[in-house]
């Protein structure tokens, strides 16, 4: 499933906001933030809700690939991303990439079935 549309002009999304464009549930992302507090540093507002940056959502999509679809394990995911290689992130957006597409090729299977 292709991660949802986000707004990168938006300075901060909520844990909720997060959430969905990942698929996943608000407990997991905060798992995720404090787990890879290194990685994702979400600001607080004064309730002591956070606040993620376009970049804090960038670095949990890296996290959601390599836990989620590399299915490693969160130290080997987190030695990855302390790599800093560039392969993390060609591998993501060529996960979503291929997910976009076989979404779209699945609409259009639909649509010549009926």
């Amino acid at each position: 499933m292709p991660y949802k549309e986000y707004q990168p002009e938006k300075l901060y999304y909520s844990i909720g906001e997060v959430a969905e464009l990942l698929g996943e549930s608000t407990s997991l992302v905060r798992y995720w933030s404090d787990t890879f507090s290194r990685f994702v540093k979400p600001q607080r507002n004064k309730k002591g809700n956070r606040k993620y940056s376009p970049a804090d959502v960038e670095e949990l999509k890296k996290i959601h690939y390599l836990v989620k679809e590399r299915r490693m394990t969160l130290e080997g995911a987190a030695a990855a991303l302390g790599r800093g290689g560039r392969s993390v992130d060609n591998n993501a957006e060529i996960a979503e990439r291929l997910r976009g597409v076989r979404e779209s090729l699945l609409e259009i299977s639909k649509s010549l079935s009926v």
